[in-house]
């Protein structure tokens, strides 16, 4: 008579096949709680950063916008009036100007800024001697204070006692001649940023692989050809990042203008943002000036995307 033990092969089969289920069970339970807890680890790291989006920029964005739709003096009761204030500044040919001055300004700045920084760079690029004190000079303009700066170059500007007229021997109006004034300020601003847009693109040099360059020498690449060919492709990834926060600085620039020109003469550097100012702490019409900020942010939104919708298809971001 068979014993106990000796139960068919499909029996014995089907409970070694259930004793295993509640072991992988455990086992996608044991997998599943490590998942939500990695989840959980990095949530809680990105939570100092997501605060600081949203107190720092999503919130004040949103105060903004609603401040827009309000009439608002800093003193009285704000009162509700809807889009109007939104009518208001895009009929008004002053705000039109100052949007045409601000994306001529920004037309002056970005090319020469641009051109100078990578041609700066690659000159450091060199490692010629001296280079590491030229480095640091150049970036001093940047991280100084623009209030500061402004004052000193309007200083300089002046038409009496100003080193630069003192230096060419006869008076020029440069920051009251309406021709003079924009260019002027550009001017600085350029000189300011130069060194910045340099480290950048000093730091993308630094990636790009030297067998590139060695290669196409030994093929009998020039220098321009090199430069032209296999340096600024594989910039573009920097030149992107340099021309968007470019624009982006050179379309709120205020400190600049604010020190050496004050919008004047006759409107001529009055940029978006000092004409924000002039609305908000100046005519105290605070709903105006939120209107004008939030249609600065929505332009300034679309440039951004156009550009890196043109960069996103003739650049390469992996090398080697």
């Amino acid at each position: 008579m068979p014993s106990a033990d000796a139960a068919p092969a499909p029996a014995r089969a089907s409970r070694r096949a259930g004793g295993r289920r509640p072991r992988a069970s455990a086992r996608s339970g044991t997998v599943g709680g490590s998942r939500r807890a990695d989840t959980l680890a990095g949530y809680a790291f990105l939570a100092p950063s997501l605060v600081g989006v949203g107190g720092f920029l999503l919130l004040p964005v949103g105060i903004v916008a609603g401040i827009s739709l309000f009439r608002w003096d800093l003193v009285s009761p704000a009162r509700w009036t809807g889009p109007s204030n939104y009518q208001s500044i895009l009929t008004d040919p002053a705000f039109g100007r100052s949007l045409a001055v601000t994306a001529f300004f920004v037309l002056l700045v970005i090319p020469l800024q641009t051109a100078l920084g990578l041609a700066a760079a690659l000159l450091l690029d060199q490692r010629l001697p001296g280079s590491t004190w030229f480095r640091a000079i150049l970036v001093l303009p940047w991280i100084s204070a623009p209030l500061a700066l402004g004052v000193v170059w309007r200083w300089l500007f002046d038409p009496s006692d100003g080193a630069i007229n003192q230096l060419l021997g006869h008076r020029v109006e440069w920051l009251t001649s309406p021709t003079l004034a924009l260019p002027s300020v550009a001017a600085v601003t350029v000189w300011t940023n130069v060194g910045y847009v340099a480290l950048f693109f000093l730091a993308g040099l630094a990636g790009i692989p030297p067998q590139y360059a060695e290669a196409a020498r030994i093929d009998g690449a020039g220098p321009w050809q090199r430069l032209r060919r296999i340096t600024l492709p594989l910039l573009r990834p920097t030149t992107f990042f340099v021309l968007a926060t470019g624009v982006i600085s050179s379309f709120q620039v205020f400190d600049t203008v604010y020190a050496m020109t004050r919008g004047g003469p006759a409107g001529r550097t009055e940029v978006v943002a000092y004409a924000i100012y002039r609305e908000a702490f100046v005519d105290f019409r605070m709903g105006r000036a939120a209107a004008m900020s939030v249609v600065l942010f929505l332009l300034l939104i679309t440039v951004t995307i156009a550009q890196q919708s043109w960069f996103r298809r003739r650049t390469t971001y992996e090398m080697g």
